[in-house]
């Protein structure tokens, strides 16, 4: 006769041992979406600003950096950046396309035939956004008109009405990329793909923002007049990280870091502050 007791208790170690596999195998699948979602899901762009977050590209986020800094540069309103951005994400998605109807190119669509410059010239967000405001300081009124009549002034469009559609957006991003919504945009990236170049942001700084730093090894160091310029240049360093193997961004007490996660649509406290009035870029 076989001893009473040992097969129940084998029989429980089984279980035990089974429960124990599957909990171990739901938490790694757990973790192991997780990863994914975190590790390779696409790069992104959130900007929070007036209550609300909206999601873009990098390259959108960029292009609408360069709308929003040439208005820096010129000391234009929020409101021009906004109405510019606006009218970019209807013309084009907030990408510098190279067709359109007829020969309508770039982030606003303009027409070589109309005007707005050469092929080259049209298809250079800088020069594409100086013409736009060109356009736009020539109507009357247009800081407190409403987006579809100023829209329309400046871009002959045959759907006026579609401008208004995008007016939040365009007061988002350009809230954020002006400096008025300090720390509302950050951008979830993979690492960078090589080194990056201080010389190039520094060219580009000037150009967009007309504003002047130092280059020391990696490290791209600002120092602005003000707070809000400081973010406008802080927002622009984060919308062009991608191309800029930017690693982190420093304005004042506060930081952005380079990831992959979530977290990285926001900004954290710096571990080395700054003055409210600095910018430290450092690249990859």
């Amino acid at each position: 006769m076989r001893p009473t007791g040992r097969r129940p208790r084998r029989r429980w170690r089984g279980r035990a041992l089974l429960a124990v596999l599957l909990v171990a195998v739901v938490v790694g699948g757990f973790l192991g979406i997780r990863g994914v979602v975190t590790n390779f899901g696409p790069p992104s762009c959130q900007v929070t600003a007036l209550g609300r977050s909206e999601t873009f590209t990098p390259e959108q986020t960029a292009n609408a950096a360069t709308i929003s800094g040439v208005a820096v540069r010129r000391g234009l309103p929020p409101r021009a950046a906004t109405i510019a951005v606006a009218t970019a994400i209807q013309e084009s998605k907030l990408r510098n396309i190279t067709f359109g109807d007829r020969d309508s190119l770039g982030l606003f669509q303009q027409r070589p035939s109309q005007g707005w410059g050469t092929v080259a010239q049209v298809t250079d967000p800088v020069h594409a956004s100086g013409k736009f405001y060109d356009a736009l300081l020539k109507v009357k009124g247009y800081e407190t008109m409403p987006i579809t009549k100023v829209a329309q002034e400046v871009q002959r469009s045959a759907f006026p009405e579609a401008y208004a559609d995008h007016e939040q957006e365009g007061r988002l991003l350009a809230s954020s990329l002006t400096g008025h919504s300090p720390g509302g945009l950050g951008c979830r990236l993979a690492e960078p793909a090589g080194p990056g170049r201080p010389a190039t942001v520094l060219k580009e700084l000037k150009a967009e923002l007309g504003m002047t730093g130092q280059a020391s090894g990696r490290t791209v160091t600002l120092q602005e007049r003000s707070a809000e310029r400081a973010w406008a240049a802080g927002a622009w360093a984060v919308a062009n990280a991608e191309h800029h193997s930017t690693v982190t961004v420093t304005v004042g007490d506060r930081t952005w870091s380079r990831s992959r996660d979530k977290s990285a649509w926001g900004w954290q406290r710096a571990r080395t502050p700054v003055p409210a009035t600095s910018v430290v870029v450092r690249l990859a």
